[in-house]
């Protein structure tokens, strides 16, 4: 079983620094995990073993072996089959099918796309915790990526937080959506005395959703909507706030006559691969 690794080629233009600044500033590598490759990782430059004080000149070679993690022990391993999207030493992308929660519950066991990735990588021999990258409510569909060590998923959740990846979904609205294309900027936050619903209120996090009309049929829009931002239910309050609430979705005022789930895609994700990482 062995722990994943990284191998970067010191830039020319790198002025001599510490390895700790390398990691630090040019790969953007945190404190925290910075931390526990010392403590149960390995790194090397050149090939040779050395501490975060070496000095790096050009086009030294460095390689760092990431620790080996375990999962959460509140995850237990639970078979359901993977649509594995792509998959390499870092990253795991899924297809998730509604119906199924990216995390369990309080209190629940069963089939969440959490324990069937910690059942994946048991079966797989992979040392990792499960780091979703983005999550999607149980009853909505799509991609969902997963980072095999800490390091990726900082960087893709800091890549996503600037606005580097691109997450597109497909919907279908009630109603004639006007205009047919445009950006939706309204607060979310969490409904009071309510664990789950949230609204639109001017204390919440500002949150932006652009979308554009693909089709129109028996008073229904089906639509793509790209995330800016991404709070928790954004599409779905947005789409209600403007009188469009999702088919299928009754917590946000959608009827369920022809679904029973609000009828959400997450279908395009592209980001940065962050190894090898390039500035």
């Amino acid at each position: 079983m062995n722990s994943p690794k990284a191998i970067w080629r010191v830039p020319s233009t790198f002025e001599e620094g510490t390895l700790r600044s390398f990691l630090r500033h040019e790969i953007g590598m945190s404190g925290r995990t910075l931390k526990a490759i010392k403590k149960e990782g390995n790194l090397l430059v050149n090939g040779r073993e050395e501490t975060v004080r070496a000095l790096l000149k050009p086009e030294d070679t460095v390689t760092v072996c990431f620790p080996m993690e375990e999962p959460s022990e509140e995850l237990e391993p639970f078979f359901c089959p993977l649509s594995i999207l792509y998959e390499d030493e870092h990253l795991l992308i899924v297809d998730k099918p509604a119906g199924m929660a990216t995390i369990p519950g309080r209190g629940e066991r069963g089939c969440s796309l959490a324990e069937a990735v910690i059942h994946y990588y048991k079966e797989q021999k992979i040392p990792a915790a499960f780091h979703a990258v983005n999550r999607l409510d149980r009853d909505t569909s799509g991609i969902v990526t997963v980072a095999k060590h800490q390091y990726i998923h900082e960087r893709l959740s800091f890549f996503q937080k600037e606005g580097r990846s691109v997450r597109r979904y497909t919907a279908v609205a009630e109603g004639s959506v006007v205009p047919k294309k445009g950006q939706i900027i309204a607060p979310i936050g969490r409904r009071e005395g309510s664990m789950v619903e949230r609204i639109v209120i001017s204390t919440g996090d500002y949150a932006e959703s652009s979308y554009k009309v693909i089709k129109e049929k028996d008073s229904a829009s089906m639509i793509e909507l790209t995330l800016e931002t991404g709070r928790t239910h954004q599409i779905r309050v947005h789409m209600s706030h403007i009188g469009h609430p999702l088919a299928g979705d009754d917590l946000y005022g959608g009827s369920q006559r022809y679904i029973r789930r609000q009828a959400l895609h997450s279908g395009y994700y592209s980001t940065i691969h962050p190894y090898p990482f390039k500035k």
